[in-house]
Parts: structure tokens; sequence; C-alpha cells
């Protein structure tokens, strides 16, 4: 049985309030046809107690990296926020699929969600180095983007100022994941007449994604 983890970056806990959401739910509602076996696990973040990449967990890390600590000489409040970002890594590897669907907020993605991925570059978990560079150790498996943006960032002006599906692109390719095309809505406040027929759009593409994505075969 695959796993799949949908994963949302917005404060709204309602889906009726998002329509990232909204687009998500779809998606997984195709997926599901397609492997009604899934277990889809769901990680809302604002819901989360996510560890912050403070003076704790530099030192932990750089302790046990390169300055010759063992973990029982690490601090309470080190060794806490350490196991905590291990767990949070280890739940994300145990996944086939990935859906991460989040908004645009001032050029990027809300910064809850880059408070998330800090957690989950751990070197030879995730990620090793190499004498060619870093090389990503979650190859195999598949990854997704469902994007809401109320601008206009597909063409224009504002086509290089987008940052937030571009910074989990480049995440998806460093950890070694194989990514599928992003699922964007977008212009829903410069056209909010519009709004219906932009989010039909969406939710068609949303439901392809899933298809596709279903039937590809994740090897670990």
């Amino acid at each position: 049985m695959s796993k799949l983890l949908y994963i949302t970056a917005n404060p709204k806990n309602d889906i009726k309030l998002s329509k990232g959401m909204q687009i998500g739910e779809v998606f997984l509602e195709e997926f599901k046809k397609e492997q009604p076996d899934v277990e889809i696990e769901r990680l809302h973040l604002y819901d989360m107690e996510i560890p912050e990449i403070d003076m704790d967990l530099l030192y932990a890390r750089a302790k046990l990296s390169f300055m010759g600590y063992t973990k029982e000489q690490l601090s309470e409040a080190e060794l806490t926020k350490l196991e905590k970002m291990h767990a949070l890594a280890d739940n994300f590897i145990a996944a086939d699929y990935y859906v991460f669907v989040t908004p645009v907020w001032n050029l990027g993605a809300p910064s809850i969600l880059k408070k998330y991925i800090d957690n989950l570059f751990i070197v030879e978990k995730t990620f090793t180095n190499t004498p060619e560079g870093p090389k990503g150790l979650l190859s195999g498996r598949k990854a997704i983007h469902i994007q809401t943006r109320g601008g206009i960032y597909s063409t224009g002006p504002m086509m290089e100022f987008e940052m937030g599906d571009r910074y989990l692109q480049k995440v998806f390719e460093f950890l070694g994941f194989e990514r599928l095309e992003t699922v964007v809505a977008e212009g829903m406040d410069h056209f909010p007449k519009q709004i219906p027929e932009i989010m039909a759009k969406a939710k068609e593409q949303a439901a392809e994604a899933a298809r596709i994505m279903a039937k590809l075969p994740v090897t670990l």
C-alpha cells in the first residue's frame, strides 16, 4: 500500500475558505479513484509544532556533525528539538507521493513552509554529500505543488518575481524527487468575476495531474 503526504500551508483550516485546499481535495479524490488503498496523511502546518532552527538546533547539529559531541552530551533543549526535527523528517521519508498546497504571499509561500522544509534537510537522511556535490536520497518518489495566486505570475512583468513555486521545485530537485508540473490557479484578485472559471480549470488540471501521478510507479 502506498502513502501520500498531503501538506497544506495556509492558516485557513476550513476548506470552504481556501481555494487551494478545494483544488487539493479534487486531486485527492481523483488519486483515490486510481489507488483506492492509498494511505493519505494530512499535515496542516499551522496546526503542527514545528521546530525552528534556533540557537539550540544550530548547536545541536554542529556538535554532532563536527564538534565531536555525542547525543548524551547535548542539553535537554537541544536534544528535544533535534529529536522533533528527526521525527518530522522520518515521517516525511515514509511517504511515496507528496502534494503541497500553498498560496502566493508577498512573492513567495507562507513562511511556515520554509520552517517545515528546514527540518527535512538532514545529511545522510534526506541527502548526502559526494565529490560531485550534494545528492538527494529521496529518489523514486513523486511530488507536486498546487498553488493559488491572487495576481498573474505566469506571464507579464511579475513573471520573474514568483518565488514560492520556484523554491519548492528546487527543494524537490535537491532531495531527488520526480516532480510533476505545478497546478496553478492565478489572477483571482485581479479578475474576481472570473473566479468560477479559474477554479474550474485548476480543478480539471488537478484531477488530470492526480491520474498521472497515481499511475507513476514509485521505486524506493
